[in-house]
């Protein structure tokens, strides 16, 4: 499982660790990803995405999972993001 955020896309970063005597030794920053249940009201059911907490916050401002996904393009998403967006829009567009 990557170490990415389906929603902001943050990663892996790298850089240096410098000790007080100048030493570089090479370190990771890892994103702070967390395993999260969402709400989906189209779906009825909840969903388990592995987001940072910028990616939370971003998903909560919009008005939850189901208006974050059908409000932002495909092309900025990912492939699971993709996938949970088409289910809620094969869903809704059934109860239409």
């Amino acid at each position: 499982m990557a170490r990415r955020c389906i929603v902001t896309g943050k990663g892996v970063m790298t850089g240096n660790n410098v000790s007080h005597a100048n030493n570089k030794t090479r370190r990771r920053f890892l994103p702070n990803l967390q395993s999260v249940s969402l709400l989906s009201e189209t779906l009825g059911a909840t969903v388990t995405l592995r987001v940072s907490t910028r990616g939370l916050r971003t998903i909560e401002h919009n008005g939850g999972l189901d208006a974050y996904l059908v409000s932002t393009p495909n092309s900025k998403r990912s492939y699971e993001a993709r996938r949970v967006k088409k289910r809620i829009v094969g869903v809704a567009a059934q109860k239409a």
